[in-house]
Order: structure tokens, then sequence, then C-alpha cells
């Protein structure tokens, strides 16, 4: 079973994340902010990481790079609610990003792309 790391300050989106993708059967383990994601990446050893970017403590951006320096070729898709992010250089060091939206067809679709589950 794959493992996925959910990111999000938003306990709604945790929450929906992690029911959806444990009815995929995936794994899934949830944090609310880069921070706790960095403490969890060696604990948890997650396959893939899905990672908000506006959020307090430690925005995705900055854990997006501290996960890089640590793991280069763990998949991370960077998932906002805000398109205009995808223009910003510093997202290009994730593997995909996806605007978050009610219809998880993409997201989900994404995930098993990146897992090589297609």
């Amino acid at each position: 079973m794959k493992k996925i790391l959910v990111v999000d300050d938003e306990e709604s989106i945790r929450f929906l994340y992690k029911e959806e993708l444990e009815e995929d059967g995936y794994i899934v383990e949830c944090a609310k902010n880069g921070e706790e994601a960095l403490e969890m990446l060696s604990i948890f050893k997650p396959d893939l990481i899905s990672l908000d970017i506006k959020m307090p403590v430690m925005d995705g951006i900055e854990a997006l790079k501290r996960i890089r320096e640590k793991e280069r070729r763990l998949p991370i898709i960077l998932c906002s609610a805000y398109g205009e992010y995808k223009q910003d250089f510093t997202t290009w060091a994730s593997d995909a990003y996806v605007v978050k939206c009610a219809d998880l067809t993409q997201f989900k679709s994404t995930i098993r792309k990146l897992l090589g589950l297609l």
C-alpha cells in the first residue's frame, strides 16, 4: 500500500482528502503545516506528499524547499486554491500543481500518475 502525507491548514480539506484517498486504498497521514510535515517525514516515510501553499507557521513553498533538500525523488503535489502560484518559479520544484476543487478527479489521477499506478 502506498502512503500519502496530506499537508493542509484547513481541517475540512485534510479530512476530505484522507477519507477519499483511504477509500482508494492508500495509507494517509495528515499535517497542518509545513513544520509538522517535516517532523512526520522521517517517521511516516510517505510515497507522495500533497502540500498546500498558504499555511501558518511554515508555508508550502518553504516546506517544498526543505523537503527537496532531504528527499529529492519524493513526488510532491502542490495543491492550492490560488492558481496564480503556478506561474511562480519557486513552485516548479514540485512534480505537479493542482488547483483545489470539490471534484477530486484531477487530484486523484495526478496521484496515480506520480505513483506509477496508471
